[in-house]
């Protein structure tokens, strides 16, 4: 089978190179793909927000499957291009329609899907300009700080978390005059939780799914989670505190009531599901869904897959995913992400990046790379993740840490303190 996978960063690395040890898989094909990917597969020049360009690729490559990592085109509705065209109709798409995607594309649809289902989430609100003038007696119920959330998709800067009223209140001002742009036309104010946060996978055929390890990831810039927020600055899996009892709430209370609201409003969900949870003494919150894996946790819950991912992937194809099995390794894996110097604001590219081939019991995934002139060069703010096994957290992260020292650029910086909460 010809498998295309969109996207271009760690998360489509990690993919591309699970993928490349099935059987299954013929001919893997990454668009746009990274440095790193073109190691594991054939990258194809294709923008995944560009249909008919996807729909170029899928044909010229004589695509079977498509697998979509990042979330704008699964909000944009790429399933439904697929489902509506004669030529692509058949060709199964792993990553929710755009009525599913919903979830993650709108925090005002995602927040109401919750509350209707009963599952357990923070007290809420949304505004627009219509009820604008009531979001000042919401805020005073609620105790600082505030959170305050875009809509819409906003690159992973749409919350804002701020202690004082007056400020939220600019925010929220500023957020509904167009500072993400349409994505905060509507904005969603909901009280804020205390607690530690992990990250919990499914797989999904719309009927049945299976539970993939769950991970912690770090989104500060700076030691002991402070700074600006990132995409993600390390990851560890398994989480210690997350035993099977917390597991079980998790399943009984968030992950069965997601599958089966979902199947009384009608909405068919095909792919992967992320659960952006929180920890509140003892008891498990949902502060956000994604309709993909995230990134940098799957460059720690893949690896720690030691079944055949592709037999879940075509589980979800044929819809019997029920049938199928999932193995998952018992040791520990961390990654530690390397980014490029003035990240999350302005960096500079085209770094030449050394010592890719100095590194030991590792994997590198590549996040913002490409080739030029022969050699591997930085393209964007998070650049690679080092991710190691480990009998335990402490001798995983030292084997990520030990090959990160290894690795150079200009201006090269990671954090040297993920899983310190841990």
């Amino acid at each position: 089978m010809n498998i295309l996978i969109l996207g271009s960063g760690g998360r489509e690395h990690a993919l591309a190179w699970k993928l490349a040890q099935s059987r299954k898989a013929r001919r893997i094909f990454i668009g746009p793909g990274n440095a790193g990917t073109a190691m594991t597969g054939t990258n194809i020049k294709l923008d995944p927000e560009n249909f008919p360009e996807v729909k170029s690729a899928v044909t010229e490559y004589k695509i079977d499957m498509v697998i979509v990592g990042p979330e704008a085109p699964l909000v944009e509705g790429i399933h439904d291009f697929f489902l509506n065209d004669d030529i692509l109709k058949s060709i199964p798409v792993i990553g929710p329609d755009k009525s599913a995607a919903r979830l993650e594309g709108s925090k005002d649809f995602a927040k109401g899907f919750l509350t209707r289902h009963n599952i357990p989430t923070a007290a809420y609100r949304s505004f627009d300009r219509t009820n604008l003038h009531e979001a000042h007696e919401f805020l005073t119920s609620l105790k600082p700080p505030y959170v305050i959330k875009a809509d819409g998709l906003a690159a992973g800067k749409g919350v804002l978390i701020v202690n004082d009223l007056l400020q939220a209140e600019e925010e929220l001002i500023a957020m509904i005059g167009g500072k993400f742009g349409n994505a905060g036309h509507k904005v969603v104010i909901e009280q804020y939780l205390k607690g530690i946060e992990l990250s919990v996978f499914i797989i999904t055929d719309g009927k049945s799914y299976k539970l993939l390890p769950e991970a912690k990831d770090y989104k500060r810039i700076g030691e002991g989670d402070t700074g600006l927020n990132t995409g993600g600055m390390g990851a560890v899996s398994p989480v210690p505190f997350a035993d099977d009892t917390f597991i079980k709430k998790i399943r009984c209370r968030i992950i069965d009531p997601t599958i089966r609201g979902l199947t009384e409003e009608g909405i068919t969900y095909k792919g992967f599901i992320f659960f952006g949870l929180i920890n509140v003494m003892g008891d498990p919150f949902v502060i956000e869904y994604n309709a993909r894996l995230g990134d940098p946790e799957s460059e720690v819950i893949i690896p720690r897959i030691k079944s055949d991912l592709f037999d879940l992937i075509e589980g979800v194809a044929k819809g019997d995913l029920a049938e199928r099995d999932i193995e998952i390794d018992n040791r520990f894996v961390s990654t530690v992400m390397l980014v490029s110097g003035g990240y999350p604001g302005n960096y500079e590219k085209g770094k030449i990046i050394s010592g890719l081939s100095d590194t030991k019991n590792c994997v590198v995934f590549h996040a913002g790379t490409k080739v030029s002139d022969n050699s591997i060069v930085t393209s964007g703010g998070r650049v690679l993740a080092v991710s190691s096994w480990g009998l335990t957290m402490e001798e995983a992260l030292e084997g990520s840490y030990k090959n990160a020292g290894l690795l150079s650029f200009e201006n090269i910086y990671y954090r040297s303190d993920i899983g310190f909460d841990l």
